[in-house]
């Protein structure tokens, strides 16, 4: 269930919000500034976190951790498909969010440097949501049993 919050508000903001903010009367802005973005942000990052935590957990249990981890045969799929998911991971904790909190003022910036945090931030989002796509069917992948993938 977080995996699907996850991504559901990756997609939420590369493809609603971000797009919408130029549509935005200014006075109005503050409002997603202080409120939406903020609480958005707090289930985006710990969604990601638990989506990753559980994921391992669910590898351990079930023994295939080392295996995945490892990218060995038959679970290379899966394998690249949390490698994958842990780079997004971080992305969200150690790169969006610290960028995140500049630009909507949540620790003190300059403004030049709000707008380039900003950026970062958003054109990270962008790499993470394209990275979604692959992850996902990997994930996907590995329980339909998809045997071609075994030769990469």
């Amino acid at each position: 269930m977080v995996g699907i919050m996850w991504v559901g508000l990756l997609w939420y903001f590369n493809f609603v919000q971000i797009p919408s903010m130029a549509k935005i009367p200014d006075e109005q802005k503050p409002a997603i500034a202080k409120v939406i973005a903020p609480t958005a942000l707090f289930w985006f990052r710990w969604s990601a976190l638990f989506t990753v935590v559980s994921g391992l957990i669910l590898a351990v249990l079930n023994g295939y951790a080392h295996q995945a981890f490892t990218l060995q045969p038959p679970f290379r799929a899966i394998g690249l498909g949390m490698w994958i998911a842990l780079y997004m991971a971080f992305n969200v904790w150690f790169i969006i969010w610290p960028n995140q909190k500049r630009a909507l003022g949540i620790v003190p910036a300059e403004p030049e440097v709000k707008a380039k945090s900003a950026r970062l931030a958003m054109l990270v989002s962008r790499f993470n949501t394209m990275l979604s796509i692959p992850m996902l069917f990997l994930m996907v992948a590995q329980s339909h049993n998809v045997t071609w993938f075994a030769i990469v």
